[in-house]
């Protein structure tokens, strides 16, 4: 399915609205946790504290059960983008944790079921029959994503302590989100923290990727450069426990001269691919079955209300404009081995899946 006509022309315009805002951020509030919380986060965490969210039960679709739930797997995904979670936000792109909680809330509510980047960029969605994909990012690493209390329980008021707290009170939320680190994940100076929360949030089915050592705007690096701050932070993680990252998101959304080398390259002996490029605005992403899907160019939606330049660009208004359009929002069949869509979409499928196509 094609995106909104006219919106793609204006992602870059909102990047740079974007990179302003982000270099102010990051010099206002630096990196580092206190020390309390960075002493606390290799403890063990209760099972029985945590949620847990079966995998739907195998399902297999056919014309009748995608027409009875509305299934459109050719629609529109909202990758949402967040930064900081500060009880007083500094920067406008900062959210609060009521705020994250109120908006997790309402995609709970709404039929959503998280997925990570990387199962959105590879097309593994397998979420149940009716329910609709939605991607939670969170970039830079920043101290108020992650962190545990002194029992091993998440942190209250950290992302991912309201993102389980959200999935316990909605059983089908998966509680699982992308987070792109730089060279200080979560705050944290020492090596073995660092590991301890990397290894956390992989372990509960999160995925922690690349988003360079430094956080440079790559467009104003040389490829060498662009490599050499892609390339460490890579080493960085792979260190300490993280898979080979599968996605990555640009700092501030700025492309590097050499477009091919946010997504592949090589410095000092080490190369490096990425399955999928994340930008920083302004619309919802396109399905990874579409044959428009640009998986080097993939849209992101700032977490934000509707005023000023969010008028129109981040999710308060994208959710509002998903629920008016049914049929523009990716709806699941509940099977992940087919691809379930209104017949007038069949067109607008990949060539390689048309022997997985449903159309009704």
């Amino acid at each position: 399915m094609r995106s909104t006509p006219g919106l793609t022309s204006v992602i870059g315009i909102v990047n740079i609205g974007v990179m302003i805002v982000a270099v102010v951020a990051l010099l206002i509030l630096p990196l580092g946790g206190d020390k309390s919380t960075t002493e606390r986060v290799a403890k063990p965490v209760p099972a029985a504290v945590l949620p847990t969210v079966a995998p739907p039960p195998p399902v297999t679709a056919t014309a009748e059960s995608a027409r009875q739930v509305g299934a459109n797997e050719l629609g529109m995904i909202p990758v949402l983008m967040y930064h900081r979670i500060l009880k007083k936000r500094i920067a406008s792109i900062d959210r609060t944790p009521s705020q994250l909680r109120e908006e997790l809330e309402k995609l709970a509510t709404s039929g959503y079921v998280p997925i990570t980047a990387a199962e959105l960029a590879t097309g593994a969605i397998d979420i149940p029959a009716g329910a609709h994909p939605v991607v939670l990012t969170f970039d830079d690493g920043n101290p108020s994503h992650f962190a545990l209390e002194a029992d091993g329980t998440p942190k209250r008021d950290t992302a991912i302590r309201i993102i389980f707290d959200v999935a316990r009170d909605h059983p089908g939320f998966r509680p699982v989100a992308t987070f792109w680190v730089n060279r200080y994940p979560f705050g944290f100076f020492d090596r073995d923290r660092q590991a301890a929360a990397v290894q956390w949030l992989v372990g509960h089915g999160s995925e922690v990727a690349n988003h360079t050592f430094g956080h440079p705007d790559l467009y104003l690096l040389t490829n060498k450069k662009v490599s050499e701050a892609i390339v460490r932070e890579e080493r960085q993680l792979k260190d300490l426990g993280a898979p080979r990252s599968v996605t990555f998101a640009l700092p501030y959304g700025s492309r590097p001269k050499k477009r091919s080398m946010a997504w592949e390259g090589k410095w000092d002996g080490t190369s490096y691919h990425f399955d999928a490029v994340f930008l920083a605005g302004a619309e919802p992403a396109i399905s990874p079955y579409a044959k428009d899907f640009d998986r080097f160019n993939i849209p992101r939606i700032q977490s934000n209300g509707k005023k000023g330049e969010c008028r129109k660009w981040c999710s308060e208004y994208w959710l509002e404009w998903l629920r008016k359009h049914p049929d523009r929002r990716y709806t699941s069949d509940g099977d992940p081995s087919h691809v379930s869509i209104p017949r007038q979409f069949s067109g607008k499928i990949q060539a390689r899946l048309d022997e997985a196509m449903i159309a009704y």
